[in-house]
């Protein structure tokens, strides 16, 4: 079987499966098994080993089952950065490269700002922020033991280490400032509609890092404990909740709170400063 027969018969078995993009996924799976890119997949004419052959068949097997494509890969693109993986933490996700674009002209012409990331997960956020700005110094947080091992290879697979620094902690427990910008990525799906999300997040991703209400309110409030004058606050938040999070900043004395757009035109990123 030559790469591109092997692409259409997975793509078929992933179209089956109810997979959103199974030509792209196919790709990609085959592309990993051969150990070459996307675009070389296509240049490659030789037949699949036996080995290949197998291999190929226990990833279709687990994405088939909507294990989020990422997992199954074991690592992920994220802005610069091609991060670990895997059921500790969420999947890295555009929409999150729009948060760290916010953080980083936030910072810009800051030397050595400090930098705190409530809720880092695999670590996406305070590396892609270390790997931009080569001045900033991040203190990265979350309470779940597995996350945070997770966003300790990230640390040692990147190179970071020494200018992110990672704690366990639920939000802001034990945090002592000053940080001249908090960003977090909080979960924020109601509890009502996690029934009705797609199977890659409803059968694998953490439920506690999908799921919460008022997460966003908390943080932006504890945050007010740990910012000086003019310090920055940068939130992700849900499909269509953008208006109450920048009113709930707003209530709470942040002061030029605006929303930015992700490539799908959704507000995504809220943030303010303090006065």
């Amino acid at each position: 079987m030559s790469p591109l027969d092997a692409v259409h018969a997975v793509a078929r078995e992933l179209d089956e499966a109810g997979v959103p993009s199974p030509r792209v996924d196919a790709e990609l799976l085959v592309a990993d098994v051969l150990g070459v890119s996307r675009t070389e997949l296509f240049a490659m004419d030789g037949p699949l080993s036996e080995d290949d052959v197998a291999r190929l068949r226990s990833l279709v097997k687990r994405r088939r089952a909507r294990e989020p494509l990422a997992y199954v890969l074991g690592e992920w693109g994220f802005r610069r950065l091609v991060l670990t993986v895997d059921g500790r933490a969420l999947v890295p996700r555009p929409e999150t490269e729009v948060v760290v674009e916010r953080c980083l002209v936030f910072l810009d012409g800051v030397a050595e700002p400090r930098v705190l990331d409530v809720g880092t997960g695999s670590g996406a956020i305070a590396l892609s922020i270390a790997d931009e700005h080569p001045g900033a110094r991040i203190v990265a947080v979350d309470r779940s033991d597995d996350a945070l091992a997770l966003a300790r290879e990230n640390l040692i697979r990147t190179g970071f280490d020494g200018r992110v620094e990672l704690r366990r902690s639920d939000l802001f427990d034990g945090i002592e400032g000053p940080f001249d910008l908090v960003v977090s990525n909080p979960p924020y799906v109601p509890p009502e509609e996690f029934d009705s999300l797609q199977p890659e997040i409803r059968l694998y991703e953490p439920y506690e890092a999908v799921v919460g209400s008022g997460v966003w309110e908390r943080i932006a409030r504890d945050a007010r404990g740990v910012l000086p004058p003019g310090g920055g606050l940068v939130l992700e938040c849900g499909d269509g909740q953008a208006v109450d999070v920048a009113a709930g900043l707003a209530a709470l004395g942040y002061e030029g709170v605006f929303c930015t757009p992700d490539l799908a035109g959704r507000d995504r990123a809220v943030e303010g400063h303090r006065p």
